[in-house]
C-alpha cells in the first residue's frame, strides 16, 4: 500500500486551468479514499474545492505528499516552503516548459493512480543556502532550488566581484553578474548563459558568469561540499535573486556566502519517468531540422 494517505494540493493562483486541474485531483483522491488538504493561498484564489484548507506549516507536518499544479515557478516556490519538512512533491504541468512538473494535463488520472498504488520513483535534489554579510553581520538569508544570481540590477554598467571557493580566490570577475546554480537550475537561467547541464545525481554546483568582460572567464563546476563567497568590490552594488522569486539589494563591500543546505527537496516521479527523455522533449534535441 502507498504511504501517501494525506495529500496536499498547491496551485498557481488566479488560473482557471489550474482550478480545473485541482478539482479533478480532488475527485481522484477522494475516489482513492485519501485525505485532501489545499494550501491556504491557493484556496483563497481558487476556492477550497471541498478540501480542508491548510497552511504550509500544517502541510509540512501533516501531508505525506504535495501535488503541485502549475509551472516550474510554482514548484520552486512550494519546494522552498516545504523543504524543511521533507514532504515529497510531484508536479502537474499547467505551465510552459515544465522541467520539474512530470505529469501532463491529459495523464493526471493514470499517473496519480499509479503513484497512489506505490508505483513511483523518488529523487532528492539539493538546495543552496545563502546569506548576505555586511560588516560582519548577516543581513539576509534565503534558500534556492534553482540558483542564486548576483547581477547589476538596473545599473547600465558592469559590476566587479571577488569569487572565492573554500577561502581560495578563484578570480576577480568583471561582468554583468554571476549565476550560482544547482543541478536542478542548470536547465534554467544558467543554460541560457552557456552553463553546463548537470544531471540531478551530480553532486556539484555550477558557477556561470553573465557576459564577462574577459572571454577567458568560463563556467566552472565545483563540489557541492564547497563553500562559495562572492564579494562586491566597491564602488559596485548589486541585486541578488533567489530562484527569481526573492531578491535583495546589496551594497558595495557586501559578501554573498553560499553552501549546500542541510535541507533537500524530494521529487516523486510517475512510472516511465526519464531525465534524458525529459531533456529530449523540452530542449527538442531529437527534432528534425527545419528546412
Amino acid at each position: 500500500m502507498s504511504t501517501f494517505q494525506t495529500i496536499a494540493l498547491v496551485g498557481k493562483y488566479q488560473s482557471h486551468e489550474v482550478a480545473a486541474a485541482l478539482g479533478e485531483l480532488v475527485a481522484i483522491l477522494r475516489e482513492h479514499r485519501r485525505t485532501v488538504l489545499i494550501e491556504a493561498s491557493t484556496a483563497a484564489s481558487l476556492g477550497n474545492l471541498g478540501a480542508r484548507v491548510a497552511s504550509y506549516e500544517e502541510i509540512g507536518t501533516q501531508a505525506d505528499l504535495a501535488v503541485v499544479a502549475g509551472g516550474d515557478g510554482t514548484m520552486l516556490n512550494t519546494a522552498r516552503r516545504l523543504a524543511e519538512y521533507s514532504v515529497p512533491m510531484v508536479g502537474v504541468n499547467q505551465g510552459r516548459l515544465g522541467f520539474m512538473t512530470d505529469i501532463g494535463r491529459d495523464g493526471v488520472r493514470e499517473a496519480m493512480a499509479a503513484i497512489l498504488a506505490g508505483d513511483f520513483s523518488r529523487e532528492e535534489r539539493l538546495l543552496l543556502s545563502a546569506m548576505v554579510v555586511r560588516d560582519g553581520e548577516v543581513v539576509f538569508r534565503s534558500e534556492a532550488l534553482n540558483d542564486v544570481v548576483v547581477n547589476k540590477g538596473e545599473l547600465g554598467r558592469m559590476i566587479e566581484m571577488e569569487v572565492k571557493i573554500d577561502g581560495e580566490l578563484i578570480h576577480v570577475l568583471r561582468a554583468d553578474g554571476l549565476i550560482i546554480s544547482t543541478p536542478t537550475g542548470s536547465t534554467a537561467y544558467a543554460l541560457s548563459a552557456n552553463g553546463p547541464i548537470l544531471h540531478p545525481s551530480v553532486a556539484g554546483i555550477a558557477i556561470v558568469p553573465l557576459c564577462p568582460h574577459a572571454l577567458s572567464n568560463r563556467p566552472i563546476t565545483v563540489s557541492d561540499a564547497s563553500r562559495l563567497e562572492i564579494g562586491l568590490i566597491p564602488p559596485h552594488d548589486a541585486r541578488i535573486h533567489f530562484d527569481g522569486q526573492t531578491r535583495f539589494d546589496a551594497r558595495p563591500g557586501d559578501s554573498v556566502q553560499l553552501q549546500r543546505s542541510p535541507n533537500s527537496v524530494i521529487l516523486v516521479h510517475p512510472p516511465g519517468y526519464s531525465y534524458f527523455a525529459m531533456l529530449r522533449q523540452k530542449l527538442h534535441w531529437s527534432s528534425a531540422p527545419r528546412s
